[in-house]
């Protein structure tokens, strides 16, 4: 029985230094993440897992090889920001798969893409015509951007003229029936005031409303709390 919650008390060291470690290393570990940040990653939850089950052997080692990794991405991510060189060697160089209506199968191949998966990004995109793009790059962190034809991009505000006024983010004043007091303190306005609001869009008390946002006109839009099941067959 004691094995077990040994096996529990390093399964939960494991997680707490991954956490640590992840908020050392930055957000960027998560989101776009370079080939070496997608090894990294790979390697510190190996060896996390391998920490967890360290029966007989000590978690010191599998510990301080995470810390060496960690430290490792570290000093290549202020390489990087210091050497243009380092840089591209780290993350890799943007590569033109698609450009004026001509596609570099010599590129693809480089980039271990083929056509029909070139296509798929495509459509994941929104470009269902490959002859509306412009130019597609394939990015350092494995997504491709597309640049549409000057034609086919969506019109913008400023090619009719207009100028719009500026849109700010909204504040989320309630969330799950909760008000949340330092975001409505931040629109400028009260509780007896966010009360008063939500009544007005059918919300008699504050636990009725699931969400509640707030924008820079003091505009409430609230979400109600329903137990109603939304189901469609035609996503299918």
């Amino acid at each position: 029985m004691s094995e077990v919650f040994y096996i529990i008390a390093l399964s939960l060291g494991s997680i707490v230094a991954i956490f640590i470690l992840t908020k050392l290393m930055g957000y960027r570990q998560m989101s776009q993440m370079s080939m070496f940040d997608y090894i990294n990653g790979i390697t510190i939850g190996s060896i996390a897992a391998e920490m967890a089950t360290s029966l007989e052997e000590s978690f010191t080692q599998p510990l301080i090889a995470m810390i060496v990794y960690a430290l490792a991405a570290l000093l290549l991510s202020w390489l990087g920001s210091k050497s243009i060189k380092a840089r591209r060697l780290i993350e890799g160089k943007p590569l033109v798969l698609l450009s004026n209506g001509e596609l570099y199968r010599e590129n693809l191949k480089r980039a271990k893409i083929d056509v029909t998966e070139f296509l798929v990004q495509c459509r994941v995109n929104g470009y269902f015509d490959v002859s509306k793009i412009e130019t597609a790059i394939l990015e350092g962190n494995g997504k491709i951007s597309f640049l549409p034809k000057a034609s086919d991009r969506p019109v913008t505000p400023s090619d009719m003229n207009l100028y719009p006024e500026q849109d700010y983010m909204v504040a989320n004043v309630i969330l799950d029936g909760k008000i949340m007091e330092k975001n409505l303190k931040h629109t400028g306005n009260d509780e007896k005031w966010l009360r008063n609001q939500i009544k007005g869009q059918g919300a008699s008390q504050v636990e009725d409303v699931l969400l509640a946002t707030c924008d820079s006109s003091n505009q409430v839009t609230v979400f109600l709390k329903s137990n109603r099941k939304k189901e469609k067959d035609v996503f299918m």
